[in-house]
């Protein structure tokens, strides 16, 4: 039972398992700099509710975790960071604080603080507040606990009360979650396991629009990326409808951006963090079936229909830019406003050609992180499909050389050009009007545009949002441009690189 008064949430703890639905239900709401308080008296249940979270957080339901009383402070590793459990029951005053190196603690971790009051005022900002009281009425000694949100905190209690009611009429209010790597985007999973099933929790709310950058749009906008969840059901169900392994949908809530869908196990492309190339086949081959395929632009979705929307030359051409806005600064280059125009010029010569030959679906982000292998399904069904809600009606080179020009993971050159054969044969042999030449060269036009968005959109992800790692792959991802750009067609881009790059040599950090 919930009852909310003033902005505080009052729950009833009836049991243990009561708890741990609590801590399953704000757990993961966490991310590094949040600040939990949790007051209450000794036996009221707040150590209980702390070694739920942290269990959580670090995905081992049979952790460790012992009060910290002696201690004052215990660290933990999670996936999002390192969480720190403190308790100040025995800090005498305020000023010891710092002997125990609490600003260092709590700058960049999820902090856990039993016994907040002994802090004085130092923990009054923003922050989650749970204050835990026995029920002296019960025998069986339930609970009462009062959530207070401070600062922006309101909003995302009510994310998590949205969710655990998902959950609830899903039926899957007593599964275990565990917190799941997400992809680049704001985009939020859950695995959640309960009586041997298992299932993903998509968190997605509605994209609020960014900055108008050009015709009063956001870049989303132009960009033709999902707003919301809409798409990502329309496109499951439909590559489910032509026989391809995209996750089912268990339960929906589209107005609050909430699925749960099949869970399609933990099996990649990789093995020991390399493609196998049996693998990468069948990905391949999955690409020729869908793209000699008759394929709807209106998809279905509840009492409504999905208009796949087109990528076209001003979708590709604002991706490009991001080179411009983000990496040129990163190396600590700029250029003119007339050398940027040139350069909008330049791809605006390569890509036309391109948006006018023959569409399809294109899943937009076809490469390892977004491909499960099924090894228990038949045929081209081995091959599980993510991450499809960016879908858009393209040239079918794009999926190709996502795949064959992975971001993240090195494909040799040799694997390359082996798969890039075997779907431009295949392609042949259902479709007498292929053309090869035709299509290699789209390949490397948008093998160029797609790297050149990357750089742009890795860069944006260290600087704007914290996310160092994906820094790493800037060598990679300029290798692949080096590699792109040396088509024919792309000499006059080729020099325009050389120039504002200086060179192909990279700065990765």
């Amino acid at each position: 039972m919930v009852e909310v008064e003033e902005g505080a949430h009052r729950v009833v703890l009836a049991d243990e398992r009561a708890t741990a639905r609590l801590a399953a239900a704000l757990a993961p709401l966490l991310a590094p700099g949040d600040l939990v308080t949790l007051s209450g008296d000794l036996g009221s249940g707040k150590t209980t509710f702390a070694r739920e979270v942290i269990r959580l957080l670090a995905a081992d339901p049979d952790l460790d975790v012992p009060s910290p009383t002696f201690s004052i402070i215990q660290t933990y590793e999670a996936a999002r960071g390192l969480v720190v459990h403190a308790d100040l029951y025995r800090v005498g005053d305020v000023s010891e604080l710092a002997e125990i190196g609490w600003d260092e603690a709590g700058a960049t971790s999820i902090l856990l603080v039993e016994w907040p009051e002994r802090a004085g005022g130092e923990l009054s900002g923003e922050r989650l507040a749970l204050r835990f009281e026995l029920n002296p009425s019960d025998p069986n000694r339930s609970r009462y606990v009062t959530i207070e949100p401070y600062g922006r905190w309101p909003q995302r209690i009510q994310r998590a009360l949205e969710i655990a009611g998902f959950l609830d009429a899903a039926g899957w209010s007593g599964a275990r979650r565990i917190y799941r790597q997400g992809d680049a985007s704001s985009r939020r999973y859950e695995q959640l396991i309960d009586h041997g099933r298992s299932a993903i929790l998509m968190d997605s709310p509605r994209r609020p629009d960014g900055p108008a950058i050009r015709n009063g749009l956001p870049y989303s906008r132009i960009a033709r990326l999902a707003e919301d969840v809409v798409p990502f059901v329309a496109m499951a169900n439909g590559l489910i409808r032509q026989g391809f392994s995209a996750p089912k949908i268990l339960a929906q809530d589209l107005d609050r951006g909430l699925l749960l869908v099949e869970d399609l196990g933990h099996e990649t492309m990789l093995i020991a963090g390399m493609h196998v190339p049996e693998r990468m086949q069948v990905a391949t081959d999955v690409l020729v079936e869908l793209h000699v395929a008759d394929l709807p632009r209106d998809l279905p979705v509840e009492d409504d229909f999905y208009t796949i929307p087109d990528y076209d030359l001003e979708a590709l051409l604002v991706e490009t830019e991001l080179l411009v806005d983000w990496y040129l600064p990163h190396i600590g280059r700029s250029i003119s406003a007339s050398t940027r125009a040139g350069f909008l010029d330049l791809w605006r010569a390569v890509l036309a050609p391109v948006t006018e030959e023959p569409a399809t679906w294109t899943l937009r982000d076809y490469h390892s992180p977004n491909l499960m292998w099924l090894p228990d399904r038949d045929g081209l069904r081995k091959i599980g499909l993510l991450d499809f809600q960016d879908a858009v009606i393209g040239h079918p080179a794009y999926d190709l050389v996502s795949l064959l020009q992975d971001a993240r993971v090195d494909v040799p050159e040799q694997l390359e050009m082996s798969l890039l054969s075997r779907y431009i044969g295949d392609r042949l042999g259902l479709d007498p009007a292929f053309e090869p030449t035709q299509f290699a060269r789209a390949y490397a036009v948008l093998g160029a545009q797609r790297a050149t968005k990357i750089l742009g959109i890795f860069v944006r992800l260290a600087a704007r949002d914290g996310k160092q790692g994906y820094l790493r792959h800037i060598p990679r991802i300029m290798a692949y441009l080096d590699r792109d750009l040396s088509h024919p067609t792309m000499a006059d881009l080729r020099d325009w690189y050389l120039a504002a790059l200086g060179s192909f040599d990279v700065k990765t950090s």
